[in-house]
C-alpha cells in the first residue's frame, strides 16, 4: 500500500512538472512571436539570415532571463532551462507547390514546380519519378480540406482576399494539365492532408532514409508558397532555378553571405552573375521575404523535458502572427 502510494504521489508530481514545463513552453513561444512580429515591421519587407530572428538561443537558465526584466521571483526559475532556434519555412521547398489552382474550384497538378521537385530529387540521390507520385498524393489529400484554395497574403500585404470554392467543402472539379495522368481521382479513401515531411511515407517508394535525406529541403506548409532567396539551400536554389547547376548555385550563396537581396531585381542580377542569363522571376515562386516560421524549442523543467516544433504565420497585412500547427514531443 505504501509502494502504490508513492508512485501515486511521483505521478502527480511528474504531471505537474510537465504542466510547468508545458506552460514555460507557451511563454518562450509568445516571446518568440513577438520577435517575429517586432521584425516583420522593422524589415521593410525583407526576411535574411542576418535577422535578429535567425540568432539562436544556447541553453540558459530561466532565472537567468526573468532577472534581466527585474522578476521578483527569478529564482523559482534555477532549475529550468531553455534552448530553441527560429528556421525559416520558405527556405525549403514546399509540397504543398505542387498543386495549383488557377481558377475557383479548379485544382490541378503543376508541371513546372513537378519539374522543379524532380530537379531536387535527383541532386540528392532520390529516384525522380517519385515527383509525379508525390503530386498525386497531396491534390488527393487536399480533396476535404477546407483551406485548399486559401492563398497567402503577399509579402508586400497588398493582397489577402482567398480563392474559394462555390459551394461546399466537396465542390469544385479535379483536372490536369495534358500529359499528366491520373487514375486515382476515383479513389474509395481519400489519404489523410499532409501536414509534414513524414506523411512522404504514405507513397509507395519512399523509405526512411529518403525522408530524412529530404526534410533539411523540403516542407508542407498549409497554401502555396514562394522559396524565399534569402534564406534557401544551394539545393532548392538549383532546383527551382531551370538550367542553373548545384555548383552554380554554391556559388550564388555565397555571394549572397555578403549582401542579402532587397527585391527580386536583386535576385535576378545576382543569378545572372552566377550564370543563368535567361531568367524570369515569377513572384509567387521566388521572393526576399517570408511568411511560415519554424520554431523549435526545448524546456527542461527538473525532471520535465518538453520539445516543441511550433509553424507560425506571420501576416504582413495585419502585423499579427498565427500558429498553425504544434508538435510536441514529451
Amino acid at each position: 500500500m505504501l509502494w502504490r502510494q508513492q508512485v501515486q504521489i511521483r505521478r502527480i508530481e511528474n504531471q505537474r512538472l510537465l504542466s510547468q514545463a508545458l506552460w514555460v513552453s507557451r511563454g518562450a513561444l509568445d516571446w518568440t512571436r513577438l520577435i517575429l512580429r517586432s521584425e516583420g515591421d522593422t524589415s521593410a519587407g525583407i526576411t535574411y539570415l542576418g535577422g535578429l530572428w535567425g540568432v539562436p538561443i544556447a541553453k540558459t537558465r530561466l532565472s537567468d532571463f526573468l532577472g534581466q526584466i527585474g522578476e521578483v521571483r527569478a529564482e523559482q526559475g534555477q532549475e529550468t532551462y531553455l534552448s530553441g532556434s527560429i528556421e525559416d519555412a520558405q527556405a525549403k521547398f514546399n509540397l504543398r507547390n505542387l498543386v495549383s489552382s488557377p481558377a475557383p474550384g479548379v485544382m490541378q497538378l503543376d508541371t513546372e514546380q513537378i519539374g522543379a521537385y524532380q530537379r531536387l530529387l535527383v541532386s540528392l540521390g532520390v529516384n525522380s519519378q517519385l515527383a509525379k507520385a508525390t503530386a498525386l498524393q497531396v491534390r488527393a489529400s487536399l480533396a476535404q480540406s477546407a483551406t485548399r484554395f486559401q492563398q497567402v497574403t503577399s509579402t508586400a500585404g497588398t493582397t489577402t482576399a482567398p480563392v474559394t470554392a462555390g459551394g461546399g467543402a466537396t465542390g469544385g472539379s479535379f483536372t490536369d494539365k495534358p500529359g499528366m495522368e491520373d487514375g486515382d481521382d476515383n479513389a474509395a479513401v481519400a489519404p489523410l492532408q499532409m501536414t509534414s515531411v513524414d506523411s512522404l511515407l504514405d507513397i509507395p517508394g519512399y523509405t526512411p532514409e529518403m525522408v530524412s535525406r529530404l526534410r533539411p529541403f523540403v516542407t508542407v506548409l498549409p497554401t502555396v508558397s514562394a522559396v524565399n532567396m534569402n534564406t534557401a539551400s544551394a539545393e532548392v536554389i538549383a532546383a527551382i532555378v531551370p538550367g542553373m547547376s548545384l555548383s552554380s548555385a554554391q556559388a550564388f550563396v555565397a555571394r549572397r553571405q555578403t549582401v542579402f537581396f532587397h527585391n527580386v531585381s536583386d535576385v535576378q542580377l545576382a543569378l545572372r552573375g552566377a550564370g543563368v542569363q535567361t531568367v524570369e522571376i515569377d513572384p509567387g515562386e521566388m521572393d526576399v521575404n517570408s511568411n511560415y516560421f519554424l520554431i523549435h524549442g526545448r524546456v527542461q523543467h527538473e525532471r520535465a523535458e518538453v520539445d516543441r516544433t511550433t509553424l507560425v504565420y506571420r501576416d504582413a497585412l495585419t502585423h499579427t502572427t498565427r500558429i498553425v500547427r504544434i508538435q510536441d514531443q514529451l
